[in-house]
């Protein structure tokens, strides 16, 4: 299947069903559908060939959601930017990915503007803001007035659909490549877990970042579902819940760090939030007495988990809402991440590759239609993590004996805050060019706000003298905001090493997790 056949089914079969809500604007099925061929004919008639790549650095918005259909439409292949990394990861990725189109909106102008002039690659940029086009751009609703329809691309289902650019353990971004199959199969299976298929009334909320890949998972199995979707340009608790209340919104996903925000808002208590049937949370394990909070204040909603990782594009298991109970024959289950989605193959792995048995901790690994083409212009990383089809999560847990998934701990030298995934490498290469820095190790310890925080332990060199600060406003620089360490700690003693001389991080990292029965947070 491809991802463009959603929207055409649904013109075909709802085609005067409202599809998307943005602030007062309105658009049904059929008006989605012919805008999409027109801002696909727009990119083939600009030069744009099958293939190619296609980038986009803006808030969520009806245009955004556009976009992602389009470009495939036209035959090419998405590259949605991090509207968090800073100019120099962005520009990497461009460049890294060779993208010759770049989409940017009233916020991300100016920024689009510098990386048009520092990219290599970059031929085109589109506005897709409702002020005056900046010189040297193209303005989008222009575009798609002027453009033909164009008949979609009906590329091999095995064939790139999108690269979505995730931290990189060597300090640079990894470009995932996801194909049409891939994205399908797991949105798909994502549908019907969500039960998108069968309510008919459904509204759902974007209110996650647009770029992120459980996002775009809630924004393609929507409209497989062809239910009707709106928008928030970024999540802000008094505006997510005034749209809720407004727009009766019934389904949205969050990372657990917005359900915190939500719960404390003062405005909560002042909304009607009982059209929400439904809350998906990803992206990081949510805190038991988040949840907690969370099912108390908000007893009518339904809460879903769903774990995974961009390279699984990105479903791996699901926690349906009726796990998420105290009392009765589904208790027990609230702190799993839930069972294997459809389509998805999960094993627990040993070091030695072999398949254990339930109870026993491992390695998680997947596998299945879902699992990634691979790293783009990285086969040494690739070959790290898929290896015979299965991809190696980096992630320890165990199964029970009923199938449910329990994390444990991560294996990768990964952090994840806020619902972002931070590599250690890659901020430990920021701090490492600070001039008076001569070693540094950067963990992961637990943080009652974002989950994880991001620490960094440093040793000057001799005769050096820095602040916390000096650190923290360097790595601004450098590296995206929630990257940057949050707290800085400076030895003087050597970092603890291995009899091979390599350096024992779980030495360092140990005592922030103690009397924790999971060193993820």
């Amino acid at each position: 299947m491809h991802l463009t056949q959603a929207i055409q089914r649904n013109a075909q079969t709802k085609g005067g069903h409202t599809a998307l809500q943005c602030g007062e604007l309105s658009r049904t099925w059929s008006e989605v559908e012919g805008r999409v061929a027109r801002l696909a004919g727009a990119l083939q008639s600009r030069g744009v060939e099958p293939g190619e790549r296609v980038a986009m650095l803006a808030l969520n918005s009806d245009r955004y959601y556009e976009y992602y259909y389009a470009v495939p439409w036209a035959g090419a292949v998405l590259v949605p930017l991090n509207i968090r990394w800073s100019v120099k990861e962005n520009l990497y990725s461009l460049n890294d990915s060779g993208a010759t189109v770049l989409f940017v909106d009233d916020m991300f102008q100016d920024v689009g503007q510098q990386l048009f002039e520092l990219s290599d690659t970059l031929k085109l940029v589109i506005y897709t803001g409702d002020g005056e086009t900046p010189q040297g751009m193209l303005n989008y609703e222009q575009l798609i007035a002027e453009a033909e329809p164009v008949s979609a691309s009906e590329c091999d289902t095995g064939e790139m659909a999108g690269i979505f650019y995730t931290g990189g353990t060597t300090g640079f971004p990894k470009g995932v490549m996801l194909s049409h199959q891939n994205i399908w199969t797991s949105t798909f299976s994502a549908m019907v877990d969500f039960d998108l298929h069968r309510r008919a009334d459904a509204v759902v909320l974007h209110a996650a970042p647009m770029f992120h890949l459980a996002c775009g998972t809630m924004l393609w199995s929507s409209t497989i579902g062809g239910v009707t979707q709106t928008f928030v340009p970024a999540f802000e608790s008094g505006r997510v819940l005034k749209i809720i209340e407004q727009e009766r919104v019934t389904d949205t996903l969050l990372v657990p760090t917005m359900v915190s925000m939500l719960l404390a808002s003062d405005a909560l208590a002042g909304c009607d939030v009982s059209s929400l049937k439904q809350v998906v949370y990803g992206a990081s394990p949510m805190p038991e007495g988040t949840l907690l909070e969370a099912m108390e204040k908000m007893p009518s909603v339904g809460f879903c988990q769903a774990y995974g990782q961009t390279e699984l594009s990105p479903i791996a298991t699901i926690l349906a809402p009726e796990y998420h109970v105290l009392e009765g024959p589904k208790a027990g289950k609230i702190r799993a991440a839930g069972r294997a989605g459809y389509c998805v193959t999960l094993e627990i792995r040993a070091a030695d590759g072999k398949a254990l048995p339930a109870g026993t901790v491992g390695e998680v690994a997947v596998k299945g239609p879902n699992t990634m083409m691979g790293y783009w212009n990285n086969p040494e990383q690739t070959a790290k993590t898929l290896i015979d089809g299965w991809v190696m999560t980096g992630d320890a847990g165990y199964l029970d004996d009923d199938g449910f998934l329990f994390l444990v701990d991560r294996i990768k030298d990964m952090i994840v805050t806020g619902g972002e995934n931070v590599f250690s490498a890659e901020v430990e290469s920021a701090v490492s060019k600070h001039p008076a820095v001569h070693e540094v190790v950067v963990i992961g310890i637990p943080s009652e706000q974002w989950g994880e925080s991001v620490h960094a332990i440093v040793r000057l060199k001799p005769g050096e003298s820095v602040e916390e600060v000096d650190i923290v406003n360097f790595c601004r620089e450098e590296i995206a905001g929630y990257k940057v360490p949050r707290s800085v700690e400076f030895r003087q003693e050597p970092f603890p090493i291995t009899g091979a001389g390599k350096l024992r991080k779980n030495s360092l990292r140990d005592p922030y997790w103690e009397g924790k029965d999971r060193k993820i947070n």
